[in-house]
């Protein structure tokens, strides 16, 4: 099989499409599958290998880590035709994906997509809440034509579903269990950043309104006196509210900027909880990495976030937005290390099931049964 991807976002940018991909086609790579990737250049360094073409692009004004690429139309219709792709995948339904779409079209190769992001609760956050007709109508024309749109959860099948999209198929996320695991010294990231206090409470993620990262002083004003002087609040990652988070926030709180790689795992490790308010996600890739690491998520009861969370057993669901129930939330279990501990053990034994390899496998066999289809139909 040889597969075709076109997507508006992939390494070294940095957000959850872009490492998924990544992911996939280091998959492809060790099991011999042919792939070809056609992505946009980065602002960041660009990693260049034959199997990946950039274009020119410029950053998405909703989500600056995903960019608007202009591809070279001769330069992948050469590239197409010299390849012969037997499935193309559209990971992102702009340029890039519109790119593919075309080429899958024109070539008559099957086409199928993956759906990553809800812009359309992006633009609630941005005063553009005026735009969702237009921008429903244009992503149900854009997916029409494919055979299968993978999403990442059961929250956004049936969020698509209402909204009348057809083809339909679950493609969760996965976990590598070996890179994040609860065996690191705490002590090293306590030394690091200089936190003294009992229990340190992690956010990773970007630092964004649609994170709804505002939330995050508000719980911590509200939390009740004899917690607040015992916590010390680590939060990870870069984005467009960090002098906003920066002013608001109160003085037991560190800004990490960035992390990745053994530095991310060992955060998660070291954290007592870890605190996503984000009601945005469709996934949420950071809340599987924290359960692998044994620490218990608070999170949002929305979106992707609370098909991941069993409530009470590996985290403990909040409705989104709700500060005051995010505190006491907290509170109760810092209070209770018993219950800390056995939702830390659950969470590792949930993550250990959901395996990167069994994840892209099964995509694998979809994207079979999707030529299987498109053969028995040219026969008909």
């Amino acid at each position: 099989m040889k597969i075709a991807i076109f997507t508006d976002t992939f390494v070294p940018d940095v957000n959850g499409v872009a490492r998924t991909l990544k992911r996939f086609t280091d998959y492809l790579e060790k099991h011999a599958i042919e792939y070809r990737v056609f992505a946009p250049k980065s602002t960041n360094e660009d990693l260049f290998t034959s199997h990946v073409l950039r274009f020119a692009s410029l950053p998405f004004f909703l989500y600056p880590e995903c960019r608007i690429a202009f591809p070279n139309i001769i330069h992948v219709r050469e590239e197409i035709q010299e390849f012969q792709p037997d499935i193309i995948h559209v990971a992102t339904p702009f340029n890039m994906g519109l790119c593919g779409l075309h080429y899958a079209k024109k070539f008559d190769i099957p086409v199928v997509g993956s759906y990553h992001t809800d812009f359309d609760r992006y633009l609630d956050y941005y005063d553009f809440s005026s735009l969702k007709k237009i921008l429903w109508k244009y992503m149900r024309w854009f997916h029409r034509p494919l055979h299968k749109i993978f999403v990442p959860s059961i929250a956004t099948f049936d969020h698509l579903q209402k909204h009348g999209f057809m083809n339909l198929a679950i493609w969760p996320r996965g976990v590598d269990c070996s890179h994040f695991h609860p065996k690191f010294d705490p002590e090293v990231i306590r030394k690091k950043y200089h936190i003294n206090e009992r229990y340190i409470l992690l956010y990773v993620g970007r630092l964004a309104l649609e994170k709804d990262v505002l939330v995050l002083p508000q719980i911590a004003e509200l939390l009740p006196e004899s917690v607040r002087k015992d916590v010390h609040w680590l939060i990870v990652g870069d984005g467009p509210q960090k002098k906003e988070l920066e002013m608001a926030s109160p003085n037991n709180l560190t800004l990490a900027g960035f992390l990745s790689g053994t530095d991310l795992a060992h955060v998660y490790a070291a954290a007592d909880l870890f605190v996503f308010p984000s009601v945005t996600e469709t996934f949420g890739n950071v809340v599987l990495e924290s359960l692998a690491s044994a620490t218990p998520v608070i999170g949002a009861n929305a979106g992707g976030v609370r098909t991941i969370i069993e409530n009470n057993v590996t985290g403990m669901l909040c409705e989104g937005g709700d500060a005051t129930e995010f505190a006491r939330t907290i509170a109760n279990l810092l209070n209770d290390k018993e219950k800390r501990d056995e939702m830390g053990v659950q969470g590792r034994r949930y993550a250990i099931t959901q395996s990167w390899n069994a994840i892209f496998s099964d995509l694998l066999l979809e994207y079979e049964a999707v030529l299987k289809r498109n053969i028995l139909e040219g026969m008909a």
